[in-house]
Parts: C-alpha cells; sequence; structure tokens
C-alpha cells in the first residue's frame, strides 16, 4: 500500500530535478529550448525505457549475481593462488 504513493512522489520529484535541471543548464550550453514539467516527466521514461529496463534494481544489479561465481572461486583459493592472481591483475591493469 504504501509503494504505490511512494513511487508517483518519487516521480513527481525526479520530473521536477529534471526540468530544474535541464532549464538551468541546456538552454545556454546547448542552445536548447526549455521543458515544461510533462516533457520532463516523459524525457525521464524515455531514458528509462532507452536505457534502463523496468524490474526491480534497475541496470547493471545483476553483477552481485553474476559475479557469486568468482567469489566462490576466491574463497576456494589458497593464498598463493590469491596472491598469485593479485600480482597477475595488478599487472594486466596498471
Amino acid at each position: 500500500m504504501f509503494f504505490i504513493p511512494a513511487a508517483v512522489l518519487i516521480a513527481a520529484v525526479l520530473g521536477y530535478v529534471v526540468m530544474f535541471l535541464w532549464n538551468w543548464i541546456l538552454p545556454e550550453v546547448a542552445h536548447t529550448g526549455k521543458l515544461n514539467y510533462w516533457q520532463a516527466l516523459g524525457l525521464l521514461v524515455l531514458c528509462r525505457i532507452l536505457f534502463g529496463n523496468f524490474k526491480p534494481g534497475g541496470p547493471g544489479r545483476g553483477f552481485g549475481r553474476r559475479g557469486s561465481g568468482m567469489r566462490e572461486k576466491w574463497h576456494d583459493m589458497t593464498g598463493e593462488e590469491r596472491s598469485r592472481f593479485k600480482e597477475e591483475f595488478r599487472k594486466r591493469f596498471r
């Protein structure tokens, strides 16, 4: 019961934040027009459709589940294997 009013409130606040930031920055920097509230809310939904999804947790949250296999491997490594892994990681990403 609490979720729906909270989601509506968050969407309303985010719409105003997008509108404020767009109207404050982009007309001077990129010479764009100003947005009204409904356009800002539509832009927010469009960005969510294009760059995210509507699953709980949003995009990029699946890494913890995918990374859990590596976590298990790490726990199964001996101290010597961990130190070799760390050294190889440092060599590759310096």
